[in-house]
């Protein structure tokens, strides 16, 4: 009685092995759609969490208890305004530690020349500052200096840094057509995340507004910083107190939740590219099924030849299950490191900390290996049930 042989775990690998090394340009094709697959899903996700790892950051730079007040429209329709006194009243609030505000200068259009044709003003805003503006909003000066005690008083401007591009303004010093009479550039502004509309702006002193631009002093947007613990609480308190008369009419924001609310929808663009990654993976496990499937039909004089050797039907499904799986690992191993390199690659090109969370990679290998055995368990059960007769007199 012929007693088969019994087969470790080593071996049914090494054998597996040698059969993808037979193969070497169907394996690879077949590998590239597994590695496809795991490669998208691995990026989309890790070039989305670094994306939000980043926001996280610059929220935590820039502080989640910014609040901002602006004025709505009155009970006739019409615009409302905030009394001039508001910002000072905010600033008394017990649990604000800071307060400023800009005032939109009505009418004042800013020209990088006094020949720039009045219609084409770039979309670009005059407001009046005031000098604890950066500190309430969190803006950084990309090169130049603020407003201060001596520059308030004289025509000089602070530049948004989209509205430095728009008028070719490089460097300080240079001068801009702004209501009428030429500014001097005294500062540019970095982007301001939770101020965006500085960005497009040009700002000048309170004090220049009033004298030189004929502002009236109202302010359209006030800042406000709360305490961490109290954001809420003084959220309440800022209508009534910003416009005693009409507290409907002023509307309170809060800038961190619009980035909040991005963020949330990022996370649906990376679910749907997340199943577009899933449905690459699909098609790479039809590719391992379709490898394997041939391989067996080309292979039945060796599954022959095991068989007559006695080789039990278990051993012979072992070994293309094997061979399946190994193809499967192989290409989603390699995936994996092509997803984490272009997630890697892209968030240093921006500056971003790279994140690769390891349920995804984990996962995607999981998955991998789900699909190989998947796709490579009937090949395999096919090439167990071959009599050896018939698949030698086949050859």
């Amino acid at each position: 009685m012929l007693i088969p042989a019994r087969l470790s775990p080593r071996d049914v690998l090494r054998v597996g092995g040698f059969g993808l090394l037979t193969r070497p340009m169907r394996v690879f094709l077949s590998a590239l759609g597994i590695a496809i697959g795991i490669a998208a899903m691995v990026a989309v996700v890790g070039i989305s969490s670094s994306s939000r790892a980043e926001l996280d950051r610059t929220l935590d730079a820039l502080g989640t208890n910014l609040l901002t007040a602006t004025p709505g429209t009155s009970m006739g329709g019409g615009e409302a305004k905030l009394p001039k006194e508001s910002t000072d009243m905010i600033r008394r609030i017990k649990d604000v530690e800071t307060a400023s505000a800009i005032g939109e200068v009505a009418g004042v259009k800013t020209y990088r020349s006094d020949q720039v044709p009045a219609e084409q003003s770039g979309g670009i805003g005059t407001y009046a500052a005031r000098t604890d503006l950066l500190d309430a909003v969190g803006a950084e000066l990309a090169q130049g200096r603020w407003f201060n005690s001596a520059t308030a008083k004289y025509p000089t401007t602070v530049l948004g840094a989209e509205t430095a591009k728009r008028l070719g303004v490089n460097k300080p010093g240079d001068q801009v057509w702004l209501g009428g009479q030429w500014f001097t550039v005294t500062g540019i502004l970095a982007p301001t995340p939770l101020a965006p509309e500085l960005d497009t702006a040009a700002l000048v002193s309170w004090e220049t507004a009033q004298k030189k631009l004929g502002f009236d002093g109202s302010p359209t947007t006030i800042y406000a910083r709360a305490l961490k613990t109290k954001v809420e609480d003084v959220r309440s308190l800022l209508p009534p107190i910003a416009n005693p008369e009409d507290p409907t009419t002023v509307a309170v924001s809060r800038p961190s939740d619009a980035l909040a609310a991005q963020q949330a929808g990022d996370k649906a663009f990376t679910g749907l590219l997340v199943g577009l990654g899933a449905v690459a993976l699909l098609v790479g496990g039809i590719g391992v099924a379709n490898t394997m499937v041939i391989s067996v039909m080309e292979r039945r004089g060796e599954v022959g030849l095991r068989r007559s050797l006695g080789a039990t039907q278990g051993q012979v499904c072992g070994q293309f299950l094997t061979e399946s799986l190994l193809l499967s690992a192989l290409g989603g191993g390699a995936g994996a490191v092509l997803g984490s390199g272009v997630t890697a690659a892209y968030a240093l090109s921006q500056g971003w900390p790279v994140v690769v969370p390891p349920w995804v990679m984990a996962g995607g290998l999981g998955a991998t290996l789900v699909i190989g055995g998947i796709a490579g368990l009937y090949p395999a059960v096919r090439a167990a049930r071959l009599a050896p007769t018939a698949a030698l007199a086949a050859t």
